[in-house]
């Protein structure tokens, strides 16, 4: 009657671990590495100088212009230096980078150039370190040497002009190209044809000028740059789709994104653009930037750039949208010429990253004290009034502003944050408030965080509705819902046409072992494949793709790599287990799957308690009690963990202990019969009758038809 230890067999699966990484744009042009800035400026922008002077001379100095070169030996001397006597190694070929700070690029073996963890701040003419106290290590991912710092994967596509990676997975090594150094014309514009400025012999129709004009479209030129993305190509020309080359990065990770949408980590700005009602309404980058200089078109003291939608009466965007009036003393209750009285302090705080460079949240969030309260989500108020306190805070401005204008803003944050924590209800919640949402970026984002709640299959039909949807964000998150479903051939294979990339991609990856070989579906996610074998995210993708297609042996090969060259990520290291447990490696996969335990700290208890699982499998049950324990230690509430322990400990037998595990479940899952049941049996053993008949009704309570518990009831009878 005693239940058996619930060891289930660990197999391998899709593993929605997406790789983000920071890609920019790359071109296909006809590239050749010039001999030196001066040939690469006479075959590229310097080109375009006698047609468009006030845009060269705008642009010259821009930080677009000056983003990657070569090291001047007369400019750069006194600060190599400095950089020589902190690192006598450390001998540059170029610079990455100009305001507020710039970092040498080391070359290193197999084409590879790897900018410092040290950098120059100009303006105080010193080095500093980049990374300050986080004490990353030689052979780390992160550690300025690692694949991670890697400026031919992870830099050059955003700072370089035409650049193409040209990576050799078999060698390991590049043989990049590129145009010019520095964001050039033709990285924002694309190349011209040769009658473009043939002013003698102009083409019928007068001279075809490079791409410009569309705001919108200009606007989605600017995103791969400024956007945290994915590449699904490396074939992005000005003028195309964003969501056909690039997936954006959406507040999902609670590491990357607070859960009201302001940025995190290093975000870049175009998902805030993306979340935001100013973006919802049409406001483009345009709108506030001049696209040569990067300068605001109109200066942020006295609200000139803000009010120049938002005075009065309000400014009607190109959207049809008119802005709202605001009058900035009678709303800020601040005196003019105070920070309180800026717009861009209140509703675009800065964030310093790479220690010196401050930049602006692009969310246009309304600031909020109480968010901060309850979720630690930072708020503009606080860095001003901090001595004040926080009640304080969340006082004024409720007495200021109500809770009408932020009720939005707060219920989207709950809901994300408790998704993020798998809270109870949090499912119901993301449901819910997708039935109010009309901004497409979140809705994508509530169906991005839906499978990873308990309660996921509450969202189903808010799902099958999205594979409809009129946004690609939406379609895809849609599509990756399913993946895995019975019925996702049926549901997803419509998408397997759909006109935009993204969505294709993310149909295909849920179908990947069900797509016939040569097939479009099939070759378009292998080419999205191979984009990133240079990285250990790619290579585990890779594996992940092998292993749905039931090639095991090669899935493993793949895992293995991406563990050498990331031996710290939890995720690689957890989807190495899984090959491993398919593959029948019960041993090998518990080792892993503890290791990726460890490395996610407090929150590796689902890792933990799968490598209990395969320990025990492999009948390792001193390795499996400690994970066991280890996943309970993580987070208490991971109620499988209390009752795999219970039953292992009832094995031993210390049958006390295994009570008050199974206890422990019971508590976590109050509506779980199985853990009652297996309580009762346990009781029963010690001669604790009273106990058993208790435990064993709490289940036919749940499960009326338990026949195991009427057993005992039988059994604990005097």
């Amino acid at each position: 009657m005693s239940p058996k230890i619930d060891i289930r067999r660990v197999t391998q699966g899709w593993l929605a671990a997406l790789a983000v990484g920071l890609a920019g744009c790359s071109r296909e042009l006809p590239v050749s590495r010039p001999a030196s800035v001066a040939d690469a400026v006479a075959q590229t922008s310097a080109s375009c100088r006698e047609c468009h002077q006030p845009q060269f001379d705008a642009w010259a100095p821009s930080d677009h212009a000056r983003a990657n070169r070569p090291v001047d030996p007369r400019v750069d001397a006194a600060a190599l230096a400095g950089l020589a006597a902190l690192d006598p190694a450390a001998q540059p070929d170029f610079i990455l980078g100009h305001r507020p700070l710039w970092q040498p690029l080391i070359p290193a073996p197999g084409g590879r150039w790897q900018p410092h963890e040290l950098a120059y701040d100009p303006a105080k003419q010193e080095w500093f370190n980049v990374f300050a106290g986080e004490n990353r290590q030689p052979g780390e991912w992160g550690h300025w040497t690692g694949r991670g710092m890697n400026w031919n994967s992870m830099c050059a596509h955003c700072h370089m002009t035409g650049y193409q990676r040209r990576y050799d997975a078999a060698a390991d090594s590049y043989r990049s190209t590129w145009v010019e150094h520095g964001v050039g014309c033709i990285q924002c514009h694309g190349p011209t044809t040769n009658t473009h400025a043939n002013k003698a012999n102009p083409p019928p129709g007068g001279p075809q000028p490079p791409f410009s004009g569309d705001r919108a479209k200009m606007m989605q030129t600017c995103a791969p740059c400024h956007a945290r993305n994915e590449l699904l190509t490396d074939r992005f020309q000005p003028g195309d789709a964003y969501h056909d080359h690039y997936r954006v990065v959406l507040p999902v990770d609670a590491a990357t994104f607070y859960p009201d949408g302001q940025q995190r980590d290093e975000d870049f700005n175009w998902t805030s653009v993306l979340l935001s009602r100013m973006g919802h309404a049409g406001v483009t980058c345009l709108d506030c930037h001049d696209p040569h200089s990067t300068k605001t078109i109109l200066p942020v003291t006295d609200n000139q750039l803000c009010m120049q939608c938002h005075a009065a009466p309000g400014r009607k965007l190109p959207s049809g949208v008119v802005a709202t009036a605001i009058d900035p003393l009678a709303h800020s209750k601040h005196q003019a010429d105070s920070a309180g009285n800026s717009c861009v302090a209140c509703h675009m705080p800065t964030t310093n990253y790479m220690q010196r460079a401050p930049r602006h949240d692009h969310g246009w969030l309304s600031p909020d004290p109480l968010l901060t309260k309850e979720l630690g989500i930072p708020n503009a108020c606080s860095r001003c009034h901090g001595d004040k306190g926080l009640d304080w805070n969340i006082a004024k401005a409720d007495e200021w502003y109500g809770t009408k204008v932020r009720s939005r803003q707060r219920g989207r944050a709950r809901a994300i944050a408790a998704a993020q924590a798998d809270a109870p209800h949090a499912a119901q919640g993301l449901v819910d408030i997708l039935h109010t949402e009309d901004i497409p970026a979140w809705r994508a984002t509530y169906l991005s965080l839906l499978p990873q709640t308990s309660g996921a299959a509450l969202g189903r039909e808010a799902a099958r509705a999205a594979l409809q949807a009129a946004d690609p964000l939406e379609r895809a998150a849609a599509a990756r819902y399913f993946s895995g479903a019975p019925d996702a051939g049926e549901l997803l294979r419509p998408l397997l046409q759909d006109p935009v990339r993204l969505v294709r991609i993310d149909a295909a990856w849920a179908l990947s072992a069900q797509l016939p070989a040569g097939s479009p579906a099939r070759k378009e996610l292998d080419d999205y494949l191979a984009l990133t074998l240079d990285q250990p995210s790619g290579r585990m993708r890779l594996g992940q793709d092998k292993a749905n297609r039931g090639d095991l042996a090669g899935a493993e090969a793949e895992m293995a790599l991406a563990v050498r060259w990331d031996p710290h990520s939890p995720p690689i290291r957890e989807a190495h287990g899984f090959v491993l447990a398919a593959q029948g490696r019960a041993g090998e996969a518990g080792t892993e799957f503890y290791r990726a335990a460890e490395l996610a700290g407090a929150r590796g208890g689902p890792s933990a308690f799968r490598a209990g699982l395969a320990f025990a499998e492999a009948n390792r049950m001193t390795e499996a009690e400690n994970s066991f324990r280890f996943a309970v230690h993580c987070d208490p509430k991971l109620d499988r963990a209390w009752y795999n322990l219970g039953l292992l400990l009832a094995q031993t037998p210390r049958l006390a202990e295994a009570a008050e595990a199974l206890r422990q479940a019971e508590r976590a899952a109050p509506a779980e019969a199985d853990y009652p049941f297996a309580l009762a049996t346990v009781l029963l053993r010690t001669g604790d009758r009273a106990g058993a008949q208790a435990a064993a009704q709490r289940t036919l309570s749940l499960d009326p038809t338990h026949a195991g518990a009427r057993q005992v009831l039988r059994a604990a009878r005097p």
